[in-house]
């Protein structure tokens, strides 16, 4: 069964949807942004959690996380999708990275309506980040900052790492 050349988890914000699409155009590869699947199928994410819960939305993304496994595509998830411990289990055999982001970097990008968990700002990232970021780091091969926002370099440095045989480099703190 074919499995993806990379999967991107991280924060909110940290520009995971972004450098996939970079990092997909450069390898000339699909990719795959688990967030805009389940909104295809199921509407925008913030009406879901309004209308339906978290718990509900978490449902959706786990069908998407699979499905998304499945294919040779860059890969790319939504935050929390590394919370649903059989997306855990899923990603211990496939090349991970964790893109980070400074809370000062991330400031201007959180302000999106779509974010139904960052309505209450940076306050709730943080939290969101401090929470998760065990599980990142667990998970995680590599990691790439994307504070300077030069996305295009980071996107070069991370096929240049896929080129090299996605060899574990372990997470910095």
């Amino acid at each position: 069964m074919p499995s993806p050349v990379v999967v991107f988890i991280g924060a909110p914000a940290s520009g995971k949807s972004k450098i996939a699409k970079r990092v997909a155009a450069l390898l000339q590869v699909p990719r795959i942004d688990t967030d805009k699947v389940v909104v295809a199928e199921h509407g925008p994410i913030a009406d879901i959690f309004d209308n339906s819960g978290e718990a509900t939305f978490r449902a959706y993304e786990r069908a998407a996380v699979k499905d998304a496994l499945q294919h040779r595509a860059i890969v790319s998830l939504g935050g929390g999708a590394v919370l649903d411990p059989d997306t855990q289990k899923d990603l211990t055999t496939v090349p991970v990275v964790l893109l980070t982001v400074s809370e000062e970097a991330v400031a201007s990008r959180i302000s999106d309506p779509k974010r139904p968990l960052l309505r209450d700002g940076i306050e709730a990232w943080k939290k969101l980040v401090a929470a998760r970021m065990p599980i990142y780091s667990e998970l995680a091969w590599n990691t790439f900052d994307t504070s300077a926002g030069d996305l295009d370099a980071i996107a070069e440095d991370i096929v240049s790492w896929i080129s090299s045989g996605t060899p574990r480099q372990g997470v910095s703190s």
